[in-house]
């Protein structure tokens, strides 16, 4: 593990607890979150502290932006220059100055998030800015951290399955013990917020921005592994995010380019979108995250979810009783952007019911934006006092005015400790699917296949973890007894790259081979049907959406691991040589290709050995 040039979180001057105390004034000295009398008193105190902020304070806490950069004082140059090009600062500590920031967000591609003793220094560098001004607030720190292809804090970090490879699993008490764990190292890292779980429930195969992110199908079995995550989040004291208000499942459209449109009627939305985020609620989630989608059944103007108040005050508030943060998804999806301006959007967010604005693409022009509302009448002050004490509620219940500083001992203690990293594997073991297996090909036995050639599509490592899946495979089963050999021919095999599979694997005994999203006309067909003909046992594991099995029935040995991720390719290689058995059960239907409308393999189905 590397520390920065800015020196790690074990030499940096972390202040005292009556430092924190003493520069956010005196008054959240006694701030706990409890239930009744409590309550009150803790309300009357935030509300105390809402009526000294000045309304530019007021309008920056209801941002959450990213910033570039490793550290909050000193990032790199070009992550200077980020900044100053994007917000006029050099650095994070200047954009909390200039903003009065809510919140930050961390990416890998803002370069936040290069090793866990780095995002802590990183974490107490904005927090003692952040409380170092006039009036100082502790900020709320979050990212998007669902684990299996979504994650901005990699290795050494513990990483798990996603959620559709949880939905495979199963079990509430791993999905409660993936919260706990995952909530306990982003917490030693100095991050409060954790924007997950999905509680969308994909129900169409073609959705291109969910898919595996979901647990899957069926509302009620998505419903209790979305409330017993919240519940793990919730024992490490880091807020869990349902996402994406109001169902995000069935759409073929990406929000991040285009503008979804969801055409389920108002009784389909009650059966399938609802019960996860009522499930949320109920379990006392304490954030849920917007949608920049059209649903017409609950709002028919046009506006996406993210915008309507009919939607977010009067289903999410009034209907379902939430009174927790709302924070909008980000606000540079093309979803939010393709109706109104950058100017306009946040004001509409805020009129429809949001509390949080989160990652605006241009923090200047939205940030006074909403000043120039309030300053003109189209939105009171009081609206804004209304979600900075949910905000400030928020950051009470996390503990934020208490202390909100993390330490070297407690990343050294907590982060990818081998107590996590083996829950991870055991997790996942209890996750891979098998869908095929005929003639008992699997387990593949090291005396009649002890040479075998790993292939298939190398997608992009999700976020810090080892990739490229081919790697990692032929690894594992290297290390389990095999001579395994990796050949990567990717997501779009070349002629070329098929013709130099097919010729490795006259020297193998057993090809494996790594589908990723196959279709009708994809080049990975004609590669496994090339292999297929060599005569060659052939093993498939499909390294993202199951669905890929239709496509390909010649194949006798098909599993589904629902990602390329290093925790789920090795258990899909112990489960290839036998040292445990597949346990996961489809938990999203697949069609058959020839005919969509019929099911090949229906929501519950895995063979075992």
């Amino acid at each position: 593990m590397h520390h920065t040039s800015t020196g790690s979180t074990g030499n940096t001057a972390i202040p005292s607890r009556r430092t924190v105390l003493a520069a956010t004034a005196g008054v959240t000295a006694a701030l706990t979150v409890g239930s009744g009398a409590h309550a009150r008193d803790d309300d009357r105190r935030l509300r105390r502290l809402i009526s000294r902020m000045t309304l530019e304070e007021k309008v920056g806490q209801l941002f959450v932006s990213r910033v570039y950069g490793h550290s909050a004082t000193a990032p790199d140059q070009a992550d200077i220059d980020a900044n100053l090009r994007e917000f006029g600062v050099r650095t994070a500590a200047e954009l909390i100055a200039k903003y009065r920031l809510g919140g930050v967000i961390y990416f890998v591609w803002a370069h936040n998030t290069r090793d866990p003793h780095q995002i802590a220094d990183l974490s107490n560098g904005i927090q003692r800015a952040s409380l170092a001004l006039p009036r100082g607030l502790p900020a709320l720190v979050s990212t998007d951290q669902e684990h299996g292809i979504v994650a901005r804090v990699g290795k050494p970090a513990t990483l798990f399955p996603g959620a559709m490879a949880m939905g495979a699993g199963g079990s509430r008490s791993d999905a409660r013990t993936l919260g706990r764990i995952a909530g306990e190292e982003l917490r030693a890292m100095g991050i409060q917020q954790d924007y997950t779980p999905v509680a969308d429930v994909n129900v169409n195969p073609a959705n291109p921005v969910i898919g595996v992110r979901s647990f899957g199908a069926d509302p009620a079995a998505v419903a209790g592994l979305v409330a017993a995550e919240v519940a793990g989040y919730q024992r490490s004291k880091v807020a869990a995010t349902a996402k994406h208000f109001p169902g995000h499942g069935d759409t073929e459209v990406d929000s991040h380019y285009g503008f979804p449109t969801i055409k389920h009627t108002r009784e389909q939305w009650e059966a399938l979108d609802a019960p996860p985020f009522r499930a949320a609620i109920e379990a006392g989630i304490d954030s849920i995250m917007t949608a920049h989608i059209l649903v017409p059944a609950l709002d028919d103007s046009g506006d996406p979810a993210t915008l309507s108040r009919p939607i977010l005050t009067g289903i999410l508030r009034e209907e379902l009783g939430y009174d927790g943060v709302v924070v909008t998804d980000a606000l540079d999806m093309a979803g939010v952007r393709t109706k109104y301006g950058d100017d306009r959007v946040p004001v509409l967010a805020l009129k429809a019911g949001v509390d949080l604005l989160l990652n605006a693409p241009k923090l200047d022009v939205a940030w006074n934006a909403v000043l120039r509302a309030v300053q003109d009448g189209e939105l009171t002050e009081e609206r804004l006092d209304e979600s900075i004490l949910r905000v400030l509620r928020l950051k009470a219940k996390l503990g934020l005015f208490d202390d909100p500083y993390v330490s070297a001992r407690g990343v050294d203690r907590t982060v990818g400790t081998k107590a996590h990293l083996a829950a991870a594997d055991r997790i996942a073991e209890r996750t891979t699917t098998l869908l095929v297996n005929d003639g008992r090909l699997l387990p593949l036995s090291r005396r009649e296949h002890p040479r075998l050639l790993v292939v298939g599509a190398d997608p992009a490592s999700p976020s810090g973890t080892t990739g490229p899946p081919t790697g990692v495979l032929a690894g594992a089963l290297t290390e389990l007894g095999f001579t395994a050999t990796a050949l990567s021919t990717g997501i779009n095999p070349s002629a070329t790259a098929i013709d130099r599979a097919v010729t490795a694997a006259g020297d193998a005994d057993a090809v494996v081979v790594g589908t990723y999203n196959v279709t009708a006309g994809s080049a990975q067909k004609t590669l496994v049907e090339r292999l297929l003909a060599t005569g060659k046992p052939v093993v498939a594991v499909a390294v993202r959406n199951p669905y890929d099995v239709a496509q390909l029935p010649g194949v006798r040995a098909y599993l589904a691991a629902y990602s390329w991720t290093d925790v789920e390719l090795r258990a899909a290689a112990r489960v290839i040589a036998g040292r445990v058995e597949p346990r996961g059960k489809l938990p999203v239907p697949v069609q058959r290709a020839d005919d969509p409308a019929r099911v090949l393999y229906p929501i519950g189905h895995g063979l075992t050995y």
